[in-house]
């Protein structure tokens, strides 16, 4: 069993931690911070590693706990993500594959961080075929005997992760990256992604 954060459309190492586990529990009592991948993740594009993100909404001056976080549409992020994941993998060999799937992740404005990320979390495992029950924590967790892997959703100085290579479509142009978001491995490697997962390890 294992204690993560719901992120948007989570890195890679998160899913090679739940691929080999026996049960997910995801921290939601927690205070929201920025710089995490909470609200982002990275995807390869023709100009190397590109950032996507979900702009929320502020109250200054005062903590939010991440369930409460609300999203703000005021400049159409959903429209602009889904049209660089179409420029940077429509010709990946499964991204017409997947791509219908995805579509209630951006064609439909949801009011909370919360629910999209668990919602993009029930997209991906459906696609892997994955079949991981996960439960919601009823209060934050300061100390647990679960595996706590809560920091793989922290984006600023994220350590290094030796994964196994696989073919990339911008890798010719800039190398290899590692543990990119999991929709870099999906259109890539489609039903062998979860195969990959499940060989790969996480260090710390």
């Amino acid at each position: 069993m294992i204690l993560l954060q719901p992120t948007y459309f989570s890195p890679i190492s998160q899913y090679v931690a739940i691929s080999n586990s026996g049960k997910v529990i995801f921290e939601v009592e927690d205070n929201f911070q920025k710089q995490t991948y909470r609200n982002r993740c990275y995807i390869y594009t023709a100009n190397g590693k590109h950032l996507l993100n979900v702009p929320v909404q502020h109250n200054k001056g005062i903590k939010q706990q991440t369930k409460d976080v609300k999203i703000d549409y005021k400049d159409d992020w959903n429209k602009l993500h889904l049209k660089t994941l179409k420029t940077a993998y429509s010709s990946s060999p499964f991204f017409e594959f997947y791509i219908d799937d995805l579509l209630p992740i951006f064609n439909k404005q949801h009011s909370f961080l919360l629910d999209l990320n668990l919602l993009s979390h029930s997209i991906i495992m459906d696609a892997l075929q994955l079949h991981i029950p996960y439960l919601k924590t009823k209060e934050y967790q300061i100390e647990t005997e679960i595996t706590d892997l809560r920091k793989l959703a922290i984006a600023k100085g994220e350590k290094s992760y030796n994964f196994q290579r696989y073919i990339q479509v911008f890798e010719q142009k800039k190398g290899f990256i590692s543990n990119l978001s999991i929709l870099d491995l999906l259109f890539m490697e489609g039903p062998n992604a979860l195969n990959y997962l499940e060989s790969q390890k996480i260090t710390f």
